[in-house]
């Protein structure tokens, strides 16, 4: 799929320093100083229109800090795609299309660069009345720039379903955060509390839902706000442009495209319903776009690649969810069905950021819930873990290690892992339980880096081998 740079023009760039993943816990301290110093400043101001451009400037100040210490952050650059729309790209990207009577946002950013990216699109788009603020679904890394474009005239469109998807995640924030950091290790010990980079506060005005798309006419343009369920939750949507064929895709199809889609997500949330995703990957593809443009990486163009790898995708969740209800009606259990599911090769794609086996159990407990009907255990609070001090007890220790590197050395990593778990619950800080964990650890990363390279099992894995080195005294490896 070729993405065609020379038509997509950078007009600013500022390449984001990189820091070691050691120092992240810096920003947090900094963050708070620049917060302080904002609200100060804020304070002494009367005019709405000095308040808010002290909001900006501190906001961009509190980025440029946080964007130091990230690994691998992608900088925020403008360019203009198809004539009609400028894109500031990011860790999410925010989109901005002009026209005579005023300006329509679709997706705002995270909040550490909203301010930046808002900057540079009106340095090079021009600035006027933001009529609409357009957002494909509540994730922070797309709303958290909304308070930076927001005008008293300006409508924020999203979907019905946003409110509740944003109350959830708000009300489970620090669960939420977390886990986040496991993955994301840039990020603070902390969510922003109070203040323009506070996540929860997005209240839209116009709703979207069912099969009803929200159409608009602007300075002699059309737009079109689809429902698209299913994709990165129940509150999705995508903006289409009818008459430059273009589609305003959000998080949609997920960060690379085509890719197999994140039914499930490592760091938490509701399970995705894979039928309404089949069914918006049908209402895109009679669209027929010749652009896509997401809101994270690269725009993507030509018509007819861009219609095959949608349909491919489609027909690659069909064939997932198909495989594991009949499966489920043939009585085998989830991991069996983990382990058989496999994509046949016309339906080969990214596993990236969704992995088939994730999308399998997903799709069997969206249906049947958490009780596989495997043990009776299932319905009590007393997991097999809580029987593996018994385990190491009984069996003890050395034999439970041996039987866990004659699996390490078969080749058979989850096996070794289980064994040097149940080591460490009944032995905490068992010096040889923790190597074997490391090396198993360490086996299971370097197939995944040789296989599926999916982000999300990459920094699971990755943060826990970091866990276990440095129980070990930071100097293994």
């Amino acid at each position: 799929m070729s993405t065609l740079s020379g038509k997509h023009r950078r007009l600013h760039a500022k390449a984001a320093p990189k820091r070691t993943q050691g120092a992240v816990r810096a920003p947090l301290v900094l963050l708070v100083l620049v917060g302080a110093l904002a609200l100060g400043f804020i304070l002494f101001q009367s005019s709405p229109s000095l308040r808010k451009a002290a909001v900006l400037e501190m906001a961009e100040i509190a980025g440029d800090v946080a964007e130091g210490y990230m690994v691998d952050s992608r900088p925020v650059e403008v360019g203009q795609i198809g004539d009609v729309v400028y894109q500031a790209t990011g860790i999410a990207n925010t989109q901005l299309i002009p026209t005579s009577e005023g300006y329509v946002v679709f997706d705002t950013g995270l909040s550490i660069q909203g301010a930046k990216q808002k900057r540079l699109l009106e340095e090079a788009a021009g600035s006027g009345p933001i009529t609409h603020i357009i957002l494909s679904h509540s994730h922070q890394d797309h709303v958290g720039g909304v308070s930076f474009w927001l005008e008293e005239e300006s409508e924020i469109v999203a979907h019905r379903e946003f409110a509740e998807e944003q109350r959830y995640l708000k009300e489970l924030e620090p669960y939420f955060w977390t886990r986040n950091r496991r993955l994301f290790p840039w990020m603070p010990e902390e969510p922003p509390s109070g203040g323009p980079l506070e996540f929860g506060k997005v209240v839209p005005t116009i709703t979207v839902s069912g099969e009803e798309s929200l159409a608009f006419e602007e300075g002699g343009m059309r737009f079109e706000v689809i429902p698209t369920p299913g994709a990165e939750g129940a509150d999705n949507l995508c903006l289409w442009l009818p008459d430059q064929k273009i589609l305003l895709s959000g998080d949609f199809f997920g960060p690379i495209f085509p890719q197999f889609p994140n039914i499930f997500t490592m760091r938490g949330e509701k399970t995705r319903k894979p039928i309404e995703y089949i069914r918006s990957l049908d209402r895109l593809i009679a669209l027929e776009p010749e652009i896509v443009i997401p809101s994270h990486l690269e725009p993507v163009y030509g018509r007819e690649e861009i219609k095959a790898a949608m349909t491919r995708m489609r027909d690659a969740v069909q064939y997932v969810h198909d495989s594991t209800v009949e499966g489920m009606n043939a009585g085998k259990t989830v991991h069996k069905l983990m382990e058989e599911i496999q994509l046949p090769p016309e339906l080969e794609l990214s596993q990236v950021h969704g992995r088939v086996s994730w999308g399998v159990k997903s799709i069997w407990e969206y249906y049947a819930t958490w009780f596989h009907h495997d043990s009776t255990t299932e319905l009590y609070p007393v997991p097999v873990r809580g029987l593996y001090a018994d385990l190491v007890e009984l069996a003890g220790p050395d034999a439970l290690l041996a039987r866990g590197e004659r699996y390490l050395t078969a080749g058979d990593a989850v096996e070794a892992l289980h064994f040097s778990e149940i080591v460490l619950e009944g032995q905490p800080g068992s010096r040889p339980g923790l190597e074997l964990r490391r090396d198993a650890l360490a086996e299971l990363l370097e197939r995944a880096r040789a296989t599926h390279q999916n982000a999300f099992e990459l920094g699971w894995l990755d943060s826990r081998l970091d866990e276990t080195r440095a129980a070990l005294g930071g100097g293994e490896s």
